[in-house]
């Protein structure tokens, strides 16, 4: 079922998301050779009490952590270790607040240290797949609209766009209809609506193959071919007057 935020609601999400972007910087700051997942997201649990707001992740469909940290292969849903962080990952980091009582959803991917010419062309191509989907946002427009841009923004890098996993709607829950594919479907699908409220994640894999498959711990979702994956999220709300970037 679509849902429709009011003004006020989006204010409401515009003053979390705002808070939320802010915490995911300060947590990308100790993204460094020797940190661990695990100190990353007690960084984030305290930072988010401080602001007031809950950790949504934590215990969604059983998820134990309130922070995702996602090393190299890993795309998303990565279960935070205590293995350090080495040169020349890639650690995405995903993070969702409930803030009085909306939530908002942002992520991005943070180099560790030195890392490839391959890795920073893989970091800047797929965050650039946010920007130009977040322009495509106008009422009347397409979700499907979308998936084409970042598909042709992709296409000569030869990149895997993941099928399997989508951004969504956002808001009164942790995920809301529709469901926002990164490639071109071939279809036109939900109409864009003043009030409507989404996540946008673009997720590339580096060896061109959009296969993935889930690690033996139940959350980790890694690429098939083992190769190194970005991943880059904001939630928007879309407005008569335009895009509003609440996790900016």
């Amino acid at each position: 079922m679509l849902d429709k935020k009011n003004s006020e609601e989006i204010k409401t999400l515009r003053e979390g998301g705002k808070i939320l972007g802010q915490i995911l910087r300060e947590i990308a700051k100790d993204v460094k050779v020797g940190n661990t997942g695990k100190q990353l997201n007690a960084k984030a649990e305290e930072l988010i009490k401080q602001a007031g707001g809950t950790p949504s992740f934590k215990n969604y469909h059983g998820f134990p952590d309130a922070l995702c940290v996602s090393i190299n292969e890993a795309v998303v849903h990565g279960i935070p270790t205590d293995k350090p962080f080495k040169e020349g990952d890639l650690v995405g980091i995903d993070l969702g607040m409930k803030y009085k009582g909306l939530y908002t959803d942002t992520a991005m991917t943070v180099p560790v240290g030195k890392i490839s010419s391959e890795s920073k062309q893989l970091l800047e191509v797929t965050k650039k797949s946010l920007e130009i989907a977040i322009q495509q946002l106008k009422v009347g427009g397409y979700i499907s609209d979308i998936g084409k841009v970042i598909e042709k923004l992709v296409k000569p890098y030869n990149y895997g766009i993941v099928r399997d996993l989508a951004g969504h709607g956002v808001g009164r829950q942790v995920h809301e209809d529709p469901s926002v594919p990164n490639y071109d479907t071939g279809k036109k699908s939900v109409k864009i609506f003043d009030g409507m409220v989404i996540a946008i994640e673009p997720m590339l894999i580096m060896g061109g193959d959009w296969k993935v498959k889930t690690k033996n711990n139940g959350w980790d979702v890694i690429s098939k071919d083992n190769s190194l994956t970005a991943h880059f999220e904001h939630s928007i709300a879309i407005t008569k007057d335009g895009p509003i970037i609440l996790t900016e």
